[in-house]
């Protein structure tokens, strides 16, 4: 799975004090951002943080994990089409459970079989928005996904859970990482919970 950065809202941390402030009606006293910004999200003001948002591509994930990631509706969302990309030769994504069975190969074979399966149906003369109706959620599949920052510190809360299934809880692991680097003020707090674990 590859994870990119696609786009920030610049100066994002000036923002969110700039749009608390207003709140406020305080002026910043020569205050670096970070210290109001922490104060807010240790107080549950999180109502300004929705003003900075980030745009992160996910590549090489399963169908499995997007259908967990749409879920969560406050964001915006364009995953690749199986009705309009044809998948003759479809890219899958297994869980490590497979290996610590021992079962790797048997389950390459099915994935060999389903790709088989959907072959057929599309020389029957299936559309793919049809054959489709074959494929596994192992398949691989690429998706664009924007949110405030707000609604990612709500998917950090809910998907970096330990009790978070394996994919999409490593996604939103990198996410955070990634996140945290870029507006450590906003998800410090969470990168302690989350990635030190």
């Amino acid at each position: 799975m590859r994870i990119d950065l696609l786009q920030i809202t610049p100066n994002s941390e000036e923002l969110i004090e700039n749009a608390a402030r207003t709140c406020y009606q305080s002026e910043s006293k020569g205050q670096e951002a970070g210290a109001l910004i922490r104060k807010l999200v240790k107080s549950g003001h999180h109502s300004v943080l929705e003003h900075a948002y980030a745009t992160f591509r996910i590549n090489g994930c399963s169908r499995a994990m997007t259908h967990q990631l749409v879920r969560h509706r406050l964001m915006a969302i364009s995953q690749q089409s199986q009705r309009y990309v044809n998948e003759k030769q479809f890219d899958f994504v297994y869980p490590p459970s497979v290996l610590e069975i021992q079962k790797r190969t048997e389950f390459f074979e099915d994935m060999k079989t389903i790709q088989e399966m959907y072959n057929k149906w599309k020389e029957y003369g299936l559309k793919n928005e049809d054959a489709r109706f074959v494929l596994p959620n192992a398949c691989q599949s690429e998706i664009v996904i924007s949110a405030n920052f707000r609604e990612f510190r709500h998917i950090f809360e809910v998907r970096c859970d330990k009790h978070a299934q394996w994919e999409i809880r490593k996604a939103a692991t990198e996410m955070l990482k990634i996140l945290n680097e870029k507006a450590s003020s906003v998800f410090e707090d969470l990168a302690v919970k989350y990635l030190h674990e």
